[in-house]
């Protein structure tokens, strides 16, 4: 909720999949979980994975811009890791996209061998499966992606084994995982080590305080972390020693080995030697200074290496680095073999899981390349991995609206967005299904804007950027003459054929004038016409605008003189300041009108500062004007507005802006009787890239809303769960007697609870069944046959959904 969308997207830079961040982060304010996990495992197969484990604050949490605020960095692992897992509960598997089973040849039968099943092969695998890669026989290509199979070990732990009670954390880590993720391994259930007495981790990575926490969890009393270097040294994340730490872990800085002391088979303690720093900085062993710690377990956490001949000797003939690793092109993942790839840990870079997801990511990419140029295809050298996809991607959202097709609902209203013919063409660019002119009139009713015209909404309090609730503005109709509008229209139509235009028009209340400007309008190929009757502010005062909204009478003449210029479909756009809008709307309909835009911006005074002064104010005398008040503060007015037509007006079809920020909110529109969406403040809060985030959205409610499973679900929302993560497990207070109560209430479900002890079904589970999918369409459809208040009922019965009836509050059964 608190991100800013940087256009430098320092985040992103810092995640080695390059995940997008920001639109992730967005998809999760506006609800639209979906759109969230498709964004994140579009990038990393292993984004669940990630959101726990990522060293975040070394990479895209380190490069939040907003580090030094008084909240501090966003939680961005936090947020990967709720959006996966919601998506996770929908339970819908991923497919290959249509356009790569469509595009797919005989090549895509070539057969990869990966070696491994680490991160790195895991999302190797998982984008050759998005290339569209099946498995015939024979071996095209190879990927290397083992790690490094081998824990480093030290002369003082020779001939130390398990039963000494010795354990290298590649022994240690993989038994906890096995007793505590049952089916994980596809093993039976099994149980924790028992490590009961003074445990010793060796190490300052990552994995020797994942080591030392797990210790406790198998029944350590006593769990002490030795590293050779300082405090300031430490390899691994501050939250993994903060966690370490919270868990009441013990550290011991400046300690090398020196010896382990066994005694009757089994180990007592541990002799360390002092390490100190020179002043050049090279550090050494002080002799002279020793202690011994005791200890009953000692787990080794040095790292890892590869040093098995026989695995060494089954990768040849790839070449092999000073450091025993095969030699890699960082840039393809290719080894010196033609065809054999290598990635993660045995590439001898990746230090991280999602550097390894990164190494697959790349290779798959390499590979994809490689075998392609054998078959004679030549896919360029900018690489293009497909997104994660799933049967929800398929849906179709588009509309029919007065016989004009819509790719989707949503598209620009006529406000700043569209200020430019540029500002137009880059809307189509980003998906957007159709775009409103900004309003434009002929040369004699040219304005100029004034500024500051258009300021943050009071009623937003202290919040900018994607969630701010409202704007004011005081900004006229376009400064561009009608001849430039004419021409982007044609531009535009020329390079997007596929995509609806629609023009705002206004005049005064002139015959001539509105006859003159629909008919050029239309001549110049604009699909619709939006007749602009309704701006709140500087237009009244030239007879224009809501001073010819606001009677019916007008409003019902200048539509019937439309009717009769022009042939294409024209949209009266309705002004809510006004006491029964279904009045000028039935005016419209008398008058010809195709449809209605509901509404424009509700006129307001939004703020007086302290001095008695007006925001926003122009000039040396501070002069301003009631302005128009746009944004999520006006959704409940225009929400009543149009479900207000559509009851009276059954089957007219309705434009609707006021509000609408993301699909939930845009679903509701549709299902009150609108026909298709414009959106402006979302756009002005953010850019035009939000559109991919509501076309995501959509299609999941629309999906989700088939799948009697997830019935109990709100949208995307899943139930609440009884216990919340976070929420403390006794309501027991921290004093007196209840202090020693609590503490052991917190141990036994420390111990106990936090072991997942279900079952392993969700390893092999079947999909979510959905059945009937409603689409846009059949939604509209049901919307205008419907009867009651609120519309919708027949949408609700088709879906087996229940709903609520405006106006009665009683539940319509499913």
């Amino acid at each position: 909720l608190r991100c800013l969308k940087c256009a430098d997207a320092p985040c992103q830079k810092g995640c080695p999949t390059q995940l997008d961040v920001k639109a992730f982060i967005t998809s999760i304010s506006n609800k639209n979980y979906y759109g969230s996990a498709r964004q994140i495992l579009s990038d990393n197969p292993l984004g669940l994975t990630c959101g726990m484990i990522c060293p975040t604050s070394d990479l895209c949490v380190g490069g939040c811009n907003l580090q030094a605020s008084e909240e501090g960095p966003i939680n961005i692992g936090g947020l990967q890791q709720f959006a996966c897992e919601v998506f996770k509960k929908m339970n819908i598997r991923q497919i290959v996209s249509k356009e790569v089973r469509e595009e797919r040849n005989e090549s895509h039968s070539s057969p990869i061998a990966l070696i491994g099943c680490g991160p790195a092969s895991i999302s190797c695998a998982s984008f050759l499966a998005r290339l569209g890669y099946t498995d015939d026989s024979g071996v095209k290509a190879v990927f290397i992606g083992i790690g490094m199979p081998e824990p480093k070990k030290i002369d003082v732990f020779q001939g130390l084994t398990q039963s000494h009670g010795f354990f290298t954390s590649k022994d240690f880590l993989p038994m906890v995982a096995a007793a505590s993720k049952p089916g994980m391994c596809g093993c039976s259930k099994k149980s924790l080590p028992h490590l009961k007495g003074r445990v010793i981790v060796l190490g300052a990575g990552d994995t020797a305080f994942d080591c030392a926490t797990s210790a406790l969890r198998c029944g350590a009393s006593r769990v002490t972390v030795v590293f050779r270097k300082g405090f300031t040294g430490i390899r691994a994340v501050p939250e993994e020693m903060e966690a370490a730490r919270e868990e009441r872990c013990e550290f011991m800085p400046y300690c090398s080995p020196k010896a382990v002391n066994v005694k009757n088979g089994r180990i007592v303690s541990m002799q360390f030697v002092k390490t100190d720093q020179h002043l050049d900085g090279t550090w050494y062993e002080d002799e002279e200074q020793q202690l011994t710690l005791k200890a009953d377990y000692i787990i080794s956490a040095f790292g890892s290496t590869l040093l098995d001949p026989d695995v060494v000797s089954a990768m040849a003939p790839v070449g092999m680095n000073k450091l025993g690793t095969p030699k890699v092109d960082k840039t393809t993942q290719a080894t010196d073999v033609p065809g054999v790839f290598a990635g993660g840990d045995v590439a001898g870079v990746a230090e991280t899981t999602v550097e390894s997801v990164n190494d697959g990511k790349v290779a798959a990419w390499s590979i994809h390349k490689y075998i392609q140029s054998l078959h004679g295809n030549d896919v360029g050298n900018t690489p293009k991995l497909p997104m994660f996809y799933t049967p929800i991607d398929e849906i179709d959202i588009s509309v029919e609206m007065c016989g004009v097709k819509f790719e989707n609902p949503f598209g620009l209203a006529s406000a700043p967005p569209t200020t430019s013919g540029p500002m137009c063409r880059r809307a189509f660019e980003q998906g957007w299904g159709f775009v409103v002119t900004k309003t434009f009139g002929l040369d004699k009713d040219l304005v100029t804007n004034v500024s500051p015209r258009i300021v943050k909404g009071s009623t937003s309090g202290p919040i900018y950027g994607p969630n701010q609730g409202s704007f004011l503005n005081i900004e006229l109709i376009s400064e561009k003459s009608a001849a430039y509008w004419l021409q982007c229209i044609r531009e535009l139509k020329r390079d997007f054929p596929t995509k609806v235009v629609i023009a705002s028009i206004m005049c005064t209340f002139n015959q001539e004038d509105w006859v003159l400007l629909a008919t050029q309008a239309e001549d110049a190929g604009a699909d619709i016409l939006e007749l602009n009757l309704s701006c709140p502010h500087g237009m009244g005062e030239k007879g224009m605008g809501m001073a010819c909204g606001q009677d019916p009478e007008i409003v019902k003449t200048i539509c019937s003189w439309v009717r009769k210029a022009v042939k294409i479909p024209f949209f009266p756009k309705m002004t809510p300041n006004i006491t029964d809008i279904r009045t000028i709307a039935r005016a419209a309909k008398e008058g010809g009108a195709n449809g209605v835009t509901a509404t424009n911006t509700v006129s307001g005074l939004m703020h007086m500062k302290a001095d008695g002064t007006a925001w926003p104010a122009v000039g040396m005398e501070k002069r301003t004007t009631y302005g128009g008040m746009s944004g999520s503060a006006i959704r409940p007015i225009a929400l009543k507005a149009v479900s207000a037509i559509a009851n009276d007006l059954k089957g007219f079809p309705i434009m609707a802006t006021g509000g609408i920020e993301s699909a939930e909110t845009g679903l509701a529109f549709l299902s009150a009787g609108a026909s298709v969406l414009q959106v402006c403040s979302a756009v002005q809060n953010q850019d035009y890239t939000v559109i991919d985030d509501y076309c995501t959205g959509l299609r999941a409610l629309l999906y989700l809303k088939g799948a009697k499973t997830l019935k109990d679900w709100d949208g995307q929302s899943p139930p609440i769960e009884r216990q919340q993560k976070g929420k403390p497990v006794t309501g027991l207070p921290h004093f007196g007697k209840f202090r020693e109560e609590r503490t052991q209430i917190e141990k036994n479900t420390f111990r106990d609870s936090l072991i997942q002890s279900n079952d392993d079904s969700f390893a092999s589970r079947p999909d979510t069944v959905v059945e009937a999918v409603p689409t846009v369409q059949v939604m509209l459809k049901m919307t205008h046959l419907s009867e009651g208040y609120g519309s919708g009922r027949e949408v609700a019965n088709s879906i087996g959904t229940g709903a609520t009836c405006l106006g009665t509050h009683t539940p319509i059964p499913p």
